[in-house]
C-alpha cells in the first residue's frame, strides 16, 4: 500500500491552494493510499533553525529530537508530496524552514564519508515525489528567474530520493489573474499528474 506524506503550506483555509491539496488527497484516497498530512500553518510550526539546533546539526540521532514526529513521518513514507504557493519565485519561508529543520543528516542525506567527498542520498525510501504549486508570475518570467522553488524540490530533494524515483510537477501560473476556467483546468491537471505519480 502506498504511504504518502503530504506537506501543505498555506495560511488561509479555503484558498485555491487548499483546493489543490484536496484534489491531491482525493486521488490518494481513490488509490487506497495511507496518508499523513503535515499542515505547517495549522500546526504553528516554528521554521527557525535556532542556535542550539544548528550547533547539534550533525549530532545524530540526537539532532532529530526537536522534530522527531516529522522525521518519523518522513521515514515512514514512500511518497512525498508538497503543496504550496510560490512566493518570490520560491518556497514560502515556513516551508523552507521545515526543510532546514527536518531534512537532517542521517535523515535526508548522509554526510561525506571522507575528504573531498560529497553528501549521499538518505531518502531512498521515497520512490515518488510530487510538487504542486501556484505562481503569481508567468511561466516565462518564473523560468527566466530560474524557478528556484521548483529546482530546490524537484532537483535538490529529488537527488536525495530513491534512484529513478517517479516525479511530477504542476503549477498554475498567472494566479493573480486566474479565472474559474483556468483554475478548473489546473485542478484537472493536478488529478492527472497524481494518477501518473501513483500508477
Amino acid at each position: 500500500m502506498t504511504k504518502a506524506l503530504v506537506v501543505y503550506c498555506h495560511p488561509k483555509e479555503g484558498s485555491f491552494t487548499s483546493a489543490v491539496r484536496d484534489t491531491v488527497l482525493a486521488r490518494l484516497a481513490a488509490k487506497g493510499a495511507e496518508v499523513r498530512v503535515i499542515d505547517l500553518y495549522a500546526r504553528g510550526f516554528d521554521p527557525v533553525l535556532a542556535l542550539a539546533e544548528w550547533e547539534g546539526y550533525v549530532d545524530t540521532p540526537a539532532n532529530r529530537a526537536p522534530v522527531a514526529a516529522d522525521v518519523e513521518a518522513l521515514q515512514w513514507a514512500d511518497t512525498l508530496i508538497f503543496v504550496y504557493p510560490t512566493w518570490w519565485y520560491a518556497l514560502p519561508a515556513l516551508l523552507k524552514g521545515w526543510l532546514d529543520r527536518v531534512f537532517l543528516p542521517d535523515v535526508a542525506f548522509l554526510m561525506p564519508a571522507g575528504p573531498n567527498e560529497t553528501i549521499r542520498p538518505g531518502l531512498t525510501n521515497i520512490t515518488r515525489l510530487g510538487v504542486f504549486t501556484t505562481c503569481g508570475a508567468s511561466w516565462w518570467l518564473t523560468t527566466f528567474v530560474g524557478s528556484p522553488g521548483k529546482r530546490m524540490l524537484m532537483r535538490g530533494i529529488g537527488l536525495l530520493c530513491a534512484p529513478r524515483a517517479r516525479k511530477v510537477f504542476a503549477a498554475h501560473y498567472l494566479m493573480d489573474t486566474s479565472t474559474p476556467e483556468s483554475r478548473a483546468r489546473h485542478l484537472a491537471r493536478v488529478a492527472e499528474r497524481m494518477d501518473r505519480l501513483l500508477r
